[in-house]
């Protein structure tokens, strides 16, 4: 099995994964999950962002599993909170593009699980904005990896991600 590391965000970061929308869309994301066999082996849903850490088979490459995510989950959103399409001024839910990374040599599933735990906890939130000024990521971004194609669209400027 294959593990990678996302994070995406609503279009121009607005903040509208809150309260019951962010335990909708979590409880979405695990559907999505059991029905095209890959496992969710960490989730946080924040204000303005989503980290998601998966176990999924080689043959289901990663922007495959981002795109049945974000494409799922956006019409889902849209259907069970309509409001929402009009903060977002009637566009997309999501941005075109996201953040993956493989764990592997010098990032281990511990180090992301954990630094997925630290961003749920209350004493985070003023630092939410610095995704991977920490010490926990200081060690995993020389070790990245980026896979190609994936930094498109407006990206996630304020954290810093693309």
């Amino acid at each position: 099995m294959e593990k990678y590391y996302f994070v995406w965000c609503p279009k121009y970061r607005r903040i509208v994964l809150k309260g019951n929308r962010a335990r909708y869309l979590a409880g979405v994301i695990y559907e999505v999950a059991e029905r095209y066999d890959f496992e969710i082996v960490e989730l946080a849903v924040m204000p303005d962002h989503v980290h998601m850490f998966v176990s999924a088979s080689p043959e289901m490459a990663p922007a495959r599993i981002i795109q049945i995510v974000k494409s799922i989950t956006a019409r889902k959103m849209f259907t069970r909170f309509p409001g929402i399409k009009k903060m977002l001024w009637g566009g997309a839910l999501w941005v075109r593009g996201y953040f993956v990374m493989s764990s592997g040599t010098g990032t281990t599933d511990e180090m992301i699980r954990q630094y997925i735990k630290e961003q749920r906890a209350p004493s985070q939130a003023n630092d939410q904005p610095n995704l991977f000024g920490g010490s926990l990521l200081s060690a995993i971004m020389p070790v990245q990896k980026r896979i190609s194609g994936v930094s498109r669209g407006t990206g996630c400027s304020r954290c810093g991600l693309f």
